[in-house]
């Protein structure tokens, strides 16, 4: 089985916000677990939590290293649209850019992951 986690609530988003990345990171991690290929992405303005999370001190940094393995990266174009391109830098992962949208950058395609046969969920 073929997973792609796509992750686009907002960390200013509260309590909710913060359900649906644990719950993301929560499914990348039993997915991996099972053997099943996933892969994980930030994109809109989920690519903010690549900063919030990467830092030791958050309550759910220990399930992110968990599933880092299984980060692809985080939305180019949206990194810049919601001022997040410096955490996901410090936070290391690529920016994935594959799906151009004219005047805007790129986006992760997941078109392209739907035709290699992911499953696409999205918190």
């Amino acid at each position: 089985m073929k997973t792609a986690v796509v992750v686009l609530s907002d960390p200013a988003g509260g309590d909710e916000a913060l359900g649906r990345v644990f719950n993301a990171l929560a499914v990348a991690k039993d997915f991996s677990s099972r053997g099943d290929e996933v892969t994980l992405l930030f994109q809109g303005a989920g690519t903010r939590w690549a900063g919030v999370l990467a830092d030791e001190q958050h309550p759910i940094h220990g399930l992110y290293a968990a599933v880092r393995p299984t980060i692809a990266g985080a939305s180019d174009a949206c990194a810049t649209f919601f001022g997040a391109r410096e955490g996901v830098s410090d936070a290391g992962l690529k920016f994935v850019a594959e799906n151009d949208i004219p005047g805007a950058g790129g986006l992760p395609s997941l078109a392209g992951l739907a035709a290699e046969g992911y499953s696409v969920l999205t918190f």
